[in-house]
């Protein structure tokens, strides 16, 4: 689910924004796993409502429906799209 979800955003990054693209996993506690994909776009990326033939659209609503929560960060170099990921319990 990781791969799918980092993807989901680097190919947003890649389509929408020019420069820098970065990407940045790491454990907090609670057994969460906190993903950051950074571009220089100031933009939010912004959730759409995809028609059933539509080819994308899809990938915002996804990280939406698979994370326990996501959101953005705005810095003086861009954006940061962040989610949080349950990490299993040993």
């Amino acid at each position: 689910m990781t791969v799918l979800l980092v993807s989901e955003l680097v190919t947003n990054s890649l389509r929408h924004a020019t420069g820098p693209i970065g990407v940045r996993m790491y454990p907090r506690a609670g057994h969460v796993l906190q993903v950051e994909v950074s571009d220089p776009l100031p933009d939010p990326p912004r959730e759409r409502t995809a028609a059933s033939d539509d080819e994308g659209g899809r990938g915002l609503q996804l990280v939406a429906l698979a994370s326990r929560r996501w959101g953005t960060l705005h810095g003086d170099n861009g954006k940061t799209v962040w989610f949080e990921l349950s990490l299993p319990t040993r």
